[in-house]
């Protein structure tokens, strides 16, 4: 069938599987032109292993470092005429690839914070890697969760203790204009937590350790943001905020369990702020990321999120020395929290509205990778083409060599 972008608000409802596997091969192809890292890591269980940096982060891996991955993922497959998302058409790129350079790759889909994924990848490490683990990357993007008990969490995108007021963008018609949003009750803030916050991952860990597959000084990473001042009442001083310190507050206990369990660490990675499908549903961070984008360009500091990833493997995660900041978090953020960057987008965050969006922020350029997240406006890709939207994820069973 020929397959185009229906788009609905913050999401698109459909996905091209040939622009998809284009998405997936760039990627691959940068970080094949790179240096290759170090062996340090031999297993990688990447857990939201489809999109954004979760995916990048098992490219890296895998790729760069031939490690062997095991993705954990909850995506759709394709349905009559229905497409199958954007995350499973990625993964099943990174299979095919991996699969050609003999690459161990093994997909699991289902839901990640269920202890019966858990069981189902501890069983999956013990028969296919000998029963060990060296590196985990927690990079699941969720907006509920059901815990053990069955009891359901929604996340909301809501200021704590004030009313907010901003200016956000949509960023298909490019209007600027307010967007007021109320304070979340306390509800809302433990719902959030509990669904971005550091729980499941430290459930993850545990389950980990108790199954005793953590090799000696195995290392675990999440991810999180921080942003610029300008952003903090919607992200860093909201919900989502108080999600990412419980996070933070989650590492420094796993670490203390991970370093007398294996010599190993918990560390949080705080990222540039970069078009997902997680911040295309903030208010105001579309705006804000549009102006960044079109300073960071022009300083020729702008990287996507495998430059990201390879950046984190190479400088961070597979380096002799690991630098930290005070809150002992490592800092891939740092070329957008530059003082001269963040002077110049909020100077261009005082000037901007619909009329000048154009000329003084890169929201092209936003728009063409958020449509380049479900596979569209990729070059080289015939859109008219009719295409088969039924595509495998083979989780192939292949030993390095």
């Amino acid at each position: 069938m020929i397959v185009e972008p229906k788009i609905r608000g913050f999401i698109c409802t459909t996905a091209h599987p040939i622009g998809c596997q284009e998405r997936v091969n760039e990627q691959i192809n940068y970080v094949q032109q790179q240096k290759k890292l170090s062996t340090k890591f031999k297993n990688v269980l990447i857990i939201g292993a489809s999109t954004g940096y979760g995916l990048a982060s098992r490219i890296v891996a895998g790729f760069g470092a031939d490690a062997s991955t095991l993705g954990v993922f909850y995506e759709r497959e394709a349905v009559d005429k229905r497409t199958a998302s954007a995350g499973w058409y990625n993964s099943a790129a990174f299979e095919q690839a991996a699969r050609k350079t003999g690459l161990y790759a093994r997909s699991i889909n289902g839901d990640a914070f269920s202890e019966a994924l858990k069981k189902q990848v501890i069983d999956c490490i013990c028969q296919d890697w000998n029963g060990k683990v060296d590196l985990i990357i927690y990079s699941l993007a969720s907006p509920r969760r059901q815990d053990q008990t069955g009891t359901v969490y929604n996340s909301v995108l809501k200021p704590i203790g004030t009313t907010y007021q901003d200016k956000t963008v949509d960023i298909i018609s490019g209007v600027v204009s307010e967007v007021k949003i109320e304070p979340a009750i306390p509800d809302e803030i433990s719902a959030t937590e509990k669904v971005m916050g550091g729980e499941d991952w430290a459930l993850w860990i545990e389950a980990l350790i108790k199954a005793n597959v953590l090799s000696e000084k195995a290392m675990t990473v999440a991810y999180s943001y921080i942003g610029p001042e300008m952003t903090y009442p919607i992200y860093r001083e909201g919900t989502i905020g108080a999600a990412k310190e419980h996070l933070e507050a989650t590492a420094r206990a796993l670490n203390t369990q991970l370093a007398a369990h294996c010599n190993g660490r918990a560390l949080v990675s705080v990222n540039k702020g970069l078009v997902t499908q997680a911040s295309a549903a903030i208010p105001v961070v579309p705006l804000y990321i549009s102006l960044l984008y079109k300073v960071m360009k022009q300083h020729n500091l702008h990287e996507g999120c495998i430059e990201q990833m390879w950046r984190l493997f190479a400088d961070y995660l597979c380096s002799e020395s690991l630098q930290l900041d005070s809150a002992q978090r490592i800092r891939i953020d740092d070329w957008e929290l530059r003082s001269d960057v963040q002077d110049e987008v909020a100077k261009l965050w005082q000037q901007v509205q619909t009329d000048n969006l154009n000329q003084i922020s890169d929201i092209v350029g936003y728009r063409k990778e958020f449509h380049q997240l479900f596979g569209f406006s990729v070059d080289g890709v015939d859109y008219t083409e009719d295409v088969d939207i039924n595509v495998q994820i083979p989780s192939i069973h292949l030993e390095l060599a």
